[in-house]
């Protein structure tokens, strides 16, 4: 199956190369180009694509604000979007995960890193790594709306999960793979994307990487400053 590719980049260069090295991969093609996040919206509905290569800062409607559209809309439940940003410590990242991204690279990353961030992506898995997770994610969630970084909304939530699937979200946060997490917790990596996919019903997280979020503005995970 090929993998439909939407860039979102105000600049018209940087929108040309990603172009280049999507289209010369033969699993994946790039069906439209937006300038700013109106009409990355706007293609995400026409082009039916499947991961979106959004950057954050564009005029007008910008990366974040678009996100938020495509995650919010039902229509466009299969579509990821993958934040491109400068500055990989960066405020906006988490709120982009909170509006609904599925991940996020910085601009300087090696080709191969985007390709695969692409297929990962599509995929349905989350561009956070085990640093980026426990550093950036914890530090800003930490800093969220509450004193101590918990939103008792959350919270209540997750007494839907049971205690298998609490164990695995934690996993989840910690940003361990379903391999990794089936060897620590001695079981099948199927049932860990099992466990994986329950949580992801329950709580209405469109994939791992809001799991993230959720574990740590619910408290059931707590971040991690060192």
């Amino acid at each position: 199956m090929t993998i439909r590719v939407l860039l979102a980049d105000d600049q018209a260069l940087l929108r040309s190369a990603f172009r280049v090295l999507v289209d010369s991969e033969p699993d994946m093609e790039v069906v439209g180009e937006a300038s700013d996040g109106v009409e990355a919206v706007r293609l995400a509905r026409e082009t039916r694509a499947d991961v979106v290569l959004m950057d954050i800062r564009m005029p007008g409607t910008d990366g974040l604000a678009a996100t938020r559209l495509i995650s919010e809309d039902p229509s466009l439940g299969q579509v990821r979007v993958v934040i491109l940003t400068t500055f990989e410590v960066d405020d906006y990242v988490v709120q982009a995960l909170r509006a609904g991204a599925s991940g996020f690279l910085g601009k300087g990353s090696e080709p191969e890193e985007l390709l695969s961030a692409i297929r990962v992506a599509a995929g349905g898995e989350a561009l956070l790594s085990p640093t980026a997770t426990k550093g950036l994610i914890a530090r800003f969630l930490a800093q969220g709306d509450a004193a101590d970084g918990r939103d008792p909304a959350r919270a209540e939530r997750l007494d839907a999960l049971t205690s298998r699937e609490r164990e695995v979200l934690v996993q989840v946060a910690g940003g361990h793979s379903n391999d990794e997490i089936a060897e620590r917790l001695e079981v099948s990596p199927l049932t860990v994307k099992t466990h994986v996919n329950r949580a992801m019903a329950k709580l209405g997280a469109r994939d791992r990487a809001q799991l993230v979020v959720i574990a740590y503005e619910s408290g059931l995970v707590r971040p991690r400053m060192d």
